[in-house]
């Protein structure tokens, strides 16, 4: 063994990455975007979780490219932004980053709560996107599916990994803090959530092995555990216990 740090591990052996203009800009249109948009339950500014979600992606070596995209991954569901607006503003990687990591389809219509930005000028044609209870589970499949594809390419697999463990760690803070009353705040409840998370997690440590999706993995390892009080006192989400 040479003894020299190897693999996705070791940031120290990496090229510094360099970030410019193009993340300022696409800093500058998120807050823009996402405007008084709010981390759901809480006051916090929704740009908070863009801004984590950014950061992880350059601590896992990630792009300027890449982490512009994880600044507007919400943007094509929760504001009036097009792929197309995102494609002309920074280029074919960062709109396919972001349109792969959209919850609904493209074509469709932000839902009634979205909040449009100065620039947008909404979706032409196509129905209005449902993103609640009643389409859950086929997003989800389909979000995970993609994950498991193998020509999903490496930025989606980052983005999506730095994505997933920012949620997963605002779950688990809520358990600590305020328990079972957490899931109430979801389309899914607990049982359901925890599917999804702890997939989530196994296609992207698969995938996008490295700190990243390990840290992921013990995240949502630790709200399946936080979250075993389900098996004695049911999920809050049904209103009943488990049978």
């Amino acid at each position: 063994m040479s003894g020299e740090p190897t693999g996705q591990g070791a940031p120290w052996t990496r090229p510094p990455v360099q970030v410019g203009p193009r993340f300022v800009a696409a800093l500058d249109w998120a807050l823009e975007l996402h405007g008084t948009q709010r981390k759901k339950g809480s006051d916090v500014p929704y740009v908070a979780h863009l801004l984590a979600v950014a950061g992880l992606v350059l601590d896992d070596g990630g792009s300027e490219k890449q982490a512009a995209a994880a600044l507007l991954h919400d943007a094509l569901e929760d504001t009036r932004a097009t792929a197309d607006e995102v494609r002309e503003r920074f280029g074919r990687k960062v709109a396919r980053i972001v349109v792969a990591c959209t919850d609904v389809p493209v074509g469709a219509k932000p839902g009634k709560d979205a909040k449009p930005g100065k620039c947008g000028k909404g979706r032409k044609g196509g129905k209005r996107a449902e993103r609640d209870a009643s389409t859950w589970r086929a997003r989800k499949e389909r979000s995970i599916a993609t994950l498991h594809d193998p020509a999903t390419p490496r930025g989606v697999l980052r983005v999506r990994a730095a994505d997933a463990l920012v949620n997963a760690r605002s779950i688990v803070a809520d358990l600590r803090r305020i328990g079972p009353e957490t899931w109430l705040r979801f389309n899914a409840g607990a049982v359901d959530q925890l599917w999804y998370h702890r997939s989530v997690a196994v296609a992207l440590q698969s995938r996008h092995p490295g700190l990243l999706t390990d840290e992921l993995r013990a995240t949502v390892r630790e709200m399946e555990r936080l979250a075993g009080w389900w098996f004695d006192v049911g999920d809050p989400q049904l209103g009943r216990r488990p049978d």
